[in-house]
């Protein structure tokens, strides 16, 4: 949504820029039409990326982040989307509905970190165990499981493995809500301290009311 709305403004900025230049050119300075035309597109189009790359700069500002951080993280982001599309993937080979809903949640948690870390890029660096360790390692489970699942006889090895890699998702589900939490724990800090704030505040009103009323 951001971004949508940067573009409708630099586009409107970029257009407004091209249509007075082009104005200026040819009925205060007597340019032809083509060159006239020529610096309105060169016009808007700077217009267009300078309002995009002060746009930029000013969301690296507000997030605290430079260049490098963000292209860093970026690059870390579409990995993590790529590899979220294919734990959707195999869910799809999930026929125990206990199952399957215990696997909805741990595919739950894991796009709360990612969408998290979308809003709040700083936030990647309070996840990085998550992508860089527990994310592959889930997916590489989930993958395993969604094979071992397909094939049309199993034999006890195979079974054996099934139980073994649903213990194990289910043990990375767990270190995932920790992911989770650890990401959250400043906000949780934060909460805990304007809740405490807010019934020092109210505890010290109604003393107040009830020593006026006495």
């Amino acid at each position: 949504m951001r971004r949508f709305f940067q573009f409708l403004l630099q586009s409107l900025i970029g257009t407004s820029a091209a249509v007075l230049t082009g104005l200026i050119s040819f009925f205060a300075f007597g340019t032809a039409v083509l060159m006239s035309a020529l610096y309105a597109v060169i016009a808007g189009g700077a217009c267009y990326f300078l309002i995009k790359e002060l746009m930029f700069f000013r969301y690296l500002q507000q997030k605290e982040l430079s260049r490098k951080e963000y292209k860093y993280i970026n690059e870390n982001l579409l990995e993590a989307k790529a590899k979220i599309k294919r734990l959707q993937r195999t869910l799809y080979s999930v026929r125990n509905w206990q199952q399957a809903k215990k696997y909805i949640k741990i595919l739950v948690t894991v796009r709360k970190i990612y969408a998290n870390t979308k809003k709040e890029p700083r936030r990647f660096y309070q996840a990085e165990v998550f992508y860089y360790k527990h994310l592959d390692s889930l997916v590489a489970l989930m993958e395993k499981y969604a094979y071992l699942k397909s094939q049309p006889s199993r034999s006890k090895e195979i079974n054996q493995a099934l139980d073994e890699t649903r213990q194990t998702i289910t043990a990375l589900g767990e270190a995932i809500n920790k992911d989770l939490y650890v990401m959250l724990h400043d906000d949780v800090d934060t909460l805990q301290f304007e809740l405490d704030v807010a019934n020092q505040s109210f505890k010290k009103a109604v003393k107040e009311e009830s020593e006026a009323l006495k």
